[in-house]
Order: C-alpha cells, then sequence, then structure tokens
C-alpha cells in the first residue's frame, strides 16, 4: 500500500516519540509484534476507514497464518473493522468482531488489545442504531474486567455507556459515565486515551450550551496534541462546533480551512461527521442551497431532519422547515419507542443471565447435596456394616462361651463319674480286704 509522504512523516513523527513516552501513544503495540510489522499496522489505524487497508489487512492476515501466530490475524481483524462498517457490511463487521473474540478468548495476557477491539465494534453499533447490543457488549465487559480487577476494561465499559447515553440524547448521563472513563483511565495509566475522552465531554457539554466547560475540555485535550498526531482531527473538529455554537465565525473558518487542509481529516473522520462539519460551514457563509445538497448525504435521519429543519429555518422556509421538524419528531418518537424495547431486550437478556446463573448456582447446590447424600450413605453403610460385624462378634463369643459352658459341665460331669467310680473301687477293695482277714482269723 502507498500512503500520502505527508502521512509517513506524521507517522514517523509520532512513532519517534515512542521511546520518550514510555510507551504512551496513540496508537499502542497491545499485541507486542516486531516493530516493522507494528508499523505497517500503525500506518492502517493513522487512516483508519481507507479502503486501501483491507490489502494491508489481508497481508498481515496471511502473515499470521504463515508464522501460525494469532497476534496478526488480530491485527488485520482490527484493521478491516473499520472499513467494513464505512462500507456498509454490518454481517462482515460482525463476523470480523466474533473471530477476534474467538482468537484472543484464550489469551487473556492481551485483554487490553480485546477491550480496545470491543469498543470501537460499540461505536459501530451504536451508529448503526443497534443500541441493545452495544449495552450488552459493555456489560459483559464491565463483568470481564471486574473479575480481572482491569481498569482499562472498566474504563472502556463507562465510555460506550457515556456513547449509548449521547446517542439517546442524555447529555448529563453520558458526561457522567465519560467523567467516570477518565477516573479509571487515569488508574490504567493509559494517558492515550484521557484526550479522547475530553473531546467527548467538550462534545457533550456544547449540546447543553456550557461552552466555558467545553472549552475547558477542548484545551485538556489538545494539551496532548504534540504528542499524539492522530489527535489534531478530533480536537479541530470539535473546536469547529464550538465556535458554530458560539456563532464565532471568523475563528470557525480558520479552524476549519486547518482541518480539510489536513491529509488525516479524511481517512479518519468518519463521513456523516464531515458531511455535519460541512453543513456548519456553508451554513455559516450562507450558503444554505448548498448546505441542504450536504445534509441529504446524511446516513442517519435524526441527523439529517435536525440539520435540514435549521437550514430551512435559516431560508425563512417555514412551511419545509415545519415538515423537516414533523420528521424528526417522528424518527425521535420511534427512537423512544426503539429505546423502550431495547431496554426491554437488556432486562429479558440480563434476566435470561439471571436465570441461568441462578440454574448454575442451583445446579451446584444439588451436586453438592448429592455428593453429601452420598457420602452419608457411604458412612451409614460403613456404620452399619460395623455394628453387623459387632453383632457377629459377640454372637461368635457368646456361641463360643455356651460351648465352653457345655464343654465344662461335660468335664465335671465326666470327672464326678470318675469319682464316683474311684470310690466304688475304693469300697470294693475295702470290702475284699475285710473278707480276706477274717479268713485268715479263722
Amino acid at each position: 500500500m502507498t500512503l500520502r509522504p505527508l502521512l509517513r512523516a506524521a507517522l514517523a513523527a509520532a512513532l519517534a516519540l515512542l521511546p520518550a513516552l514510555t510507551g504512551t501513544a496513540q496508537i499502542v503495540n497491545r499485541l507486542r509484534v516486531d516493530h516493522d510489522s507494528f508499523e505497517r499496522y500503525a500506518y492502517g489505524r493513522m487512516q483508519m476507514y481507507n479502503p486501501d487497508n483491507l490489502p494491508l489487512a489481508d497481508s498481515l492476515y496471511r502473515v499470521g497464518e504463515a508464522r501460525l501466530d494469532y497476534r496478526f490475524k488480530c491485527l488485520a481483524l482490527s484493521l478491516e473493522m473499520p472499513v467494513r462498517f464505512a462500507q456498509g457490511d454490518t454481517a462482515r463487521m460482525d463476523a470480523v468482531m466474533a473471530e477476534i473474540k474467538s482468537t484472543l478468548e484464550d489469551h487473556k495476557e492481551y485483554r487490553a488489545f480485546l477491550y480496545s477491539a470491543v469498543h470501537e465494534y460499540c461505536q459501530f453499533l451504536i451508529h448503526d442504531g443497534r443500541v441493545s447490543e452495544a449495552m450488552l457488549e459493555a456489560r459483559e465487559l464491565m463483568r470481564d474486567a471486574t473479575e480481572a480487577q482491569n481498569a482499562l476494561g472498566k474504563m472502556y465499559s463507562h465510555r460506550i455507556v457515556g456513547l449509548i447515553q449521547s446517542y439517546r440524547t442524555n447529555p448529563h448521563l453520558a458526561v457522567e459515565n465519560f467523567t467516570k472513563a477518565a477516573e479509571f483511565c487515569k488508574e490504567a495509566r493509559a494517558e492515550q486515551e484521557l484526550p479522547n475522552l475530553y473531546i467527548l465531554i467538550a462534545q457533550e457539554y456544547i449540546r447543553q450550551g456550557e461552552f466555558g466547560k467545553a472549552v475547558e475540555f477542548c484545551n485538556g485535550a489538545e494539551y496532548y496534541q504534540d504528542y499524539f498526531p492522530t489527535l489534531r482531527i478530533k480536537v479541530l473538529m470539535t473546536r469547529c462546533f464550538l465556535y458554530y455554537a458560539e456563532n464565532e465565525w471568523d475563528r470557525l473558518w480558520e479552524n476549519y480551512d486547518k482541518l480539510v487542509a489536513d491529509p488525516l481529516y479524511k481517512v479518519q473522520a468518519e463521513a456523516d461527521d464531515r458531511y455535519e462539519m460541512d453543513v456548519c460551514y456553508l451554513r455559516s457563509r450562507r450558503l444554505f442551497r448548498e448546505a441542504l445538497t450536504v445534509a441529504d448525504s446524511l446516513s442517519t435521519d435524526k441527523a439529517r431532519h435536525t440539520l435540514k429543519h435549521g437550514i430551512y429555518a435559516d431560508l425563512n422556509a417555514f412551511p419545509d422547515a415545519y415538515g423537516e421538524l414533523s420528521r424528526l419528531m417522528d424518527v425521535k418518537d420511534s427512537i423512544y419507542i426503539k429505546v423502550q424495547n431495547e431496554d426491554m431486550a437488556i432486562l429479558d437478556a440480563e434476566m435470561n443471565n439471571a436465570q441461568l446463573r441462578a440454574d448454575a448456582e442451583r445446579l451446584r447446590h444439588q451436586n453438592e447435596n448429592t455428593i453429601l447424600l452420598g457420602f452419608l450413605v457411604m458412612f451409614a453403610i460403613a456404620f452399619f456394616s460395623i455394628l453387623v460385624s459387632q453383632w457377629q462378634l459377640r454372637e461368635n463369643l457368646e456361641t463360643l462361651r455356651k460351648q465352653n459352658g457345655h464343654s465344662l459341665l461335660a468335664r465335671q460331669a465326666y470327672q464326678k463319674a470318675l469319682d464316683a467310680k474311684e470310690a466304688e473301687n475304693d469300697m470294693k477293695i475295702k470290702i475284699l480286704q475285710n473278707r480276706k482277714s477274717n479268713t485268715i482269723k479263722l
């Protein structure tokens, strides 16, 4: 793949800073591959929506197959997913994420890469309106991160929930979750993610009309800009939206010119964000018809009707403005209904998960009870066997005692008979002796 010279120079400058920053860079070598392979991957990540990333991804995937190294396959899949999203190929996007998950399932040492990929995938789900799926991904991520005591995973989980709340037009809840994400980001020492969170917080404050706070967080993100070249696009875009909201046209035009002149703008910013930026610029220049044409290019109904309603109001075309507002309200109503359905889907999924956990717990108790019962039965059998053995022993001893008693009585009777016989013999001897003495006297 051929990269523009300016892009190469920007990335080379970023990579040159890696040793000085002790590994804190906007694009992190989380899979710890060799430097040359990581550099190729980093080039791709700096132009994440560029279709040219597909040949690069295929090349890295084939390296993984040749080396039997799953890490290169994950790098390739990570490059492919944003391009598939930009192409509207959601089926392939889902398959890519599923393969990343299955590949890293048994390699917990690479959780950080998996968490980052899940976060990016959820961004695309939210953009496509698949909010319930993104919420379930966020909660599953939080469970895994809590079990592993991984602050980075908790950061990404809160960040996803913040994006969901932003989609649902709940800026206060969005800021709350982005702020929690920033706290976990500091705990994880993941400085490369902190300015991105500041940008998200600034954007929510712009929506709330709290421009002072928006400037504060935008300045906080800009502080990191010299270290992370890929950040300057987000900072410039946020400042343009801020100046548009404040009607500061000169500052808007100055930053817009810088933005569109940057070679990273078209390959780093998502298409709808660029269209919305162009609409703001054209409206500020009072080029309303051109702004309407660009607004029609937006892929989401909500953003398209919102912008067109404002443009028709600028043109004093109030019937058209009312029509766009009516369509916007219909979209918001459908979003509200969809949100309720999504909340029910999340609740159902969580109830199913809770039921599965309850069934597993009940089965565990049953197994424990079965084991205990088996032990008790075995103990009872052993105890009964001992009792039977003792009883048989006593019976045998009693039988022996009786037999010995009978033998003793027999011996005693025999001895008495002997004694009687002996006494009888003695008597006979005495009678004979008496007869003999009488005969001699005569």
